[in-house]
Protein backbone atom coordinates (compact mmCIF):
# COMPACT_ATOMS: atom_id res chain seq x y z
CA UNK A 1 0.00 0.00 0.00
CA UNK A 2 1.45 3.32 -1.06
CA UNK A 3 0.93 6.29 1.24
CA UNK A 4 -0.72 9.10 -0.68
CA UNK A 5 -1.28 11.72 2.02
CA UNK A 6 0.89 12.87 4.90
CA UNK A 7 -2.04 12.28 7.26
CA UNK A 8 -1.55 8.55 6.70
CA UNK A 9 1.98 8.64 8.15
CA UNK A 10 2.23 7.23 11.66
CA UNK A 11 4.92 9.75 12.57
CA UNK A 12 2.63 12.65 11.58
CA UNK A 13 -0.27 11.14 13.57
CA UNK A 14 1.94 10.78 16.65
CA UNK A 15 3.32 14.31 16.15
CA UNK A 16 -0.26 15.59 16.13
CA UNK A 17 -0.79 13.96 19.53
CA UNK A 18 2.43 15.59 20.75
CA UNK A 19 1.24 19.05 19.67
CA UNK A 20 -2.01 18.59 21.58
CA UNK A 21 -0.13 17.41 24.68
CA UNK A 22 2.17 20.45 24.58
CA UNK A 23 -0.73 22.88 24.27
CA UNK A 24 -2.67 21.14 27.04
CA UNK A 25 0.33 21.26 29.39
CA UNK A 26 0.81 24.97 28.74
CA UNK A 27 -2.89 25.77 29.13
CA UNK A 28 -3.04 23.94 32.47
CA UNK A 29 -0.24 26.06 33.95
CA UNK A 30 -0.74 29.76 34.54
CA UNK A 31 3.00 30.22 35.10
CA UNK A 32 3.79 28.50 31.81
CA UNK A 33 1.18 30.57 29.94
CA UNK A 34 2.70 33.78 31.30
CA UNK A 35 6.27 32.83 30.38
CA UNK A 36 5.79 34.05 26.82
CA UNK A 37 9.27 33.24 25.58
CA UNK A 38 9.24 29.64 26.81
CA UNK A 39 5.59 29.12 25.86
CA UNK A 40 6.15 30.35 22.32
CA UNK A 41 9.34 28.30 21.97
CA UNK A 42 7.50 25.17 23.11
CA UNK A 43 4.57 25.66 20.76
CA UNK A 44 6.85 26.57 17.85
CA UNK A 45 8.91 23.41 18.39
CA UNK A 46 5.81 21.21 18.65
CA UNK A 47 4.34 22.67 15.48
CA UNK A 48 7.71 22.18 13.77
CA UNK A 49 7.74 18.47 14.61
CA UNK A 50 4.39 17.97 12.90
CA UNK A 51 4.73 20.46 10.06
CA UNK A 52 8.14 19.31 8.89
CA UNK A 53 6.83 15.79 8.41
CA UNK A 54 4.02 17.10 6.21
CA UNK A 55 6.27 19.50 4.31
CA UNK A 56 8.92 16.88 3.69
CA UNK A 57 6.35 14.38 2.46
CA UNK A 58 4.98 16.91 -0.01
CA UNK A 59 8.43 17.41 -1.60
CA UNK A 60 8.08 14.01 -3.29
CA UNK A 61 11.80 13.40 -3.06
CA UNK A 62 13.27 10.92 -0.60
CA UNK A 63 16.36 13.09 -0.14
CA UNK A 64 14.32 16.15 0.82
CA UNK A 65 11.86 14.13 2.90
CA UNK A 66 14.78 12.73 4.90
CA UNK A 67 16.09 16.24 5.49
CA UNK A 68 12.71 17.37 6.84
CA UNK A 69 12.40 14.27 9.02
CA UNK A 70 15.75 15.18 10.61
CA UNK A 71 14.42 18.67 11.31
CA UNK A 72 11.32 17.11 12.87
CA UNK A 73 13.54 14.91 15.06
CA UNK A 74 15.55 17.95 16.13
CA UNK A 75 12.39 19.78 17.10
CA UNK A 76 11.27 16.77 19.15
CA UNK A 77 14.55 16.99 21.08
CA UNK A 78 13.97 20.71 21.51
CA UNK A 79 10.59 19.96 23.10
CA UNK A 80 12.25 17.54 25.51
CA UNK A 81 14.77 20.20 26.50
CA UNK A 82 12.11 22.89 26.90
CA UNK A 83 10.06 20.61 29.11
CA UNK A 84 13.08 19.99 31.35
CA UNK A 85 13.10 23.75 31.89
CA UNK A 86 9.36 23.74 32.52
CA UNK A 87 9.77 20.96 35.07
CA UNK A 88 12.69 22.68 36.78
CA UNK A 89 10.71 25.93 37.06
CA UNK A 90 7.72 24.12 38.53
CA UNK A 91 5.45 24.88 35.57
CA UNK A 92 4.53 21.22 35.06
CA UNK A 93 4.45 18.02 37.10
CA UNK A 94 6.89 15.14 36.65
CA UNK A 95 3.99 13.08 35.31
CA UNK A 96 3.24 15.57 32.53
CA UNK A 97 6.94 15.90 31.78
CA UNK A 98 7.31 12.12 31.45
CA UNK A 99 4.31 11.81 29.11
CA UNK A 100 5.50 14.59 26.81
CA UNK A 101 9.09 13.34 26.88
CA UNK A 102 7.97 9.83 25.91
CA UNK A 103 5.69 11.10 23.15
CA UNK A 104 8.47 13.25 21.67
CA UNK A 105 10.77 10.22 21.85
CA UNK A 106 8.15 8.07 20.14
CA UNK A 107 7.83 10.51 17.23
CA UNK A 108 11.62 10.72 16.94
CA UNK A 109 11.98 6.93 16.85
CA UNK A 110 9.29 6.57 14.18
CA UNK A 111 11.01 9.30 12.17
CA UNK A 112 14.31 7.43 12.52
CA UNK A 113 12.72 4.25 11.21
CA UNK A 114 11.26 6.10 8.25
CA UNK A 115 14.61 7.76 7.54
CA UNK A 116 16.30 4.35 7.56
CA UNK A 117 13.67 2.98 5.19
CA UNK A 118 13.91 5.97 2.82
CA UNK A 119 17.70 5.71 2.77
CA UNK A 120 17.46 2.05 1.81
CA UNK A 121 15.18 2.99 -1.10
CA UNK A 122 17.74 5.46 -2.50
CA UNK A 123 20.39 2.80 -3.17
Amino acid sequence: MKIKRFEELECWQEARILVKMVYEAINKSEKFRKDYRLRDQATDAAISVMSNIAEGFSRQSNKEFIQFLYISKSSASEIQSIFYISLDLGYISKEIFDKIYRQADKVSQINSGLIKYLCSQRK
